[in-house]
């Protein structure tokens, strides 16, 4: 069987988050949903907060991203995002306190750039709410 791994890393400000060899990686843009397989064409792309989800080992694996930006080039893909982290290290009642204060925020933002900060403090919030528990899933 042909090697279809690539050299994947996500990278905080805190710390290297995730790195390793992997089959394949779904995140949502601002686009929609994409896919990167081995071999996929160079590019930039800018990521909205949601999930990313990570195929290593014929398996697959979900990680609650906020926004951020990925590189795909020839010698691997690396995912630059403010937080990154697994379901099962979500506090529910934290993320649900940070959802509450982001819809507070949003309704009293001032200006065009407080109204988009506050929506993708809204929009982390909720992708951390819905992947508080960790789902199974299969994208094969």
């Amino acid at each position: 069987m042909a090697d279809d791994t690539f050299s994947f890393d996500i990278l905080t400000p805190e710390r290297r988050f995730f790195s390793g060899q992997i089959q394949a990686l779904t995140f949502t843009a601002d686009d929609g949903e994409w896919t990167i397989l081995k071999n996929h064409a160079p590019m930039i792309v800018v990521l909205r907060p949601g999930v990313v989800k990570i195929k290593q080992n014929n398996q697959w694996r979900e990680a609650v991203n906020s926004e951020g930006y990925m590189e795909v080039a020839p010698h691997g893909t690396v995912l630059f995002a403010q937080t990154c982290e697994w379901p099962e290290d979500i506090d529910p009642k934290r993320a649900e306190r940070s959802k509450r204060e982001a819809e507070e925020a949003l309704r009293q933002s001032h200006s065009q750039a407080e109204f988009r900060s506050n929506q993708i403090m809204l929009a982390r919030a909720m992708a951390r709410l819905r992947n508080t528990h960790n789902k199974r899933f299969n994208l094969d």
